[in-house]
């Protein structure tokens, strides 16, 4: 099992970047899949990132891409989301989630069997 753990939120203005970190510890494989997602209030939890444990095959929801980077920090053991340009609408508590496998890259929530307990982001003026 994997056990992750997320930091990096916090308020910030609109037009400001941010970034999140995860670190995983457990059993990790390369073929695993690390992923954020994100729920904003009264919304349904949703995909926004993800990438396979081996730095790989990067995918990013419609919304976010061009302004969010996912990558992997090999020394630390995280899985980072540097997020720019950020929006009112990016306001949400982000998770951090693996899937034991590269199917998680299709996004649907119930592949992935490890979650982190989220941490907020507020964008506001």
């Amino acid at each position: 099992q994997v056990q992750l753990v997320e930091s990096g939120g916090g308020l910030v203005q609109p037009g400001g970047s941010l970034r999140l970190s995860c670190a995983a510890s457990g059993r990790t494989f390369n073929t695993m899949t690390m992923a954020w997602f994100r729920q904003a209030p009264g919304k349904e939890r949703e995909f926004v990132a993800g990438i396979l444990w081996s730095g790989s095959s990067l995918y990013y929801e419609d919304s976010v891409e061009g302004r969010f980077t996912i990558s992997k920090d090999n020394a630390m053991n995280t899985v980072n989301l540097q997020m720019a340009a950020l929006k009112p609408e990016d306001t949400a508590i982000y998770y951090c989630a693996s899937a034991p496998g590269p199917w998680g890259l299709r996004g649907s929530e119930a592949d992935f069997n490890a979650w982190g307990k989220g941490t907020q982001v507020t964008i506001s003026s």
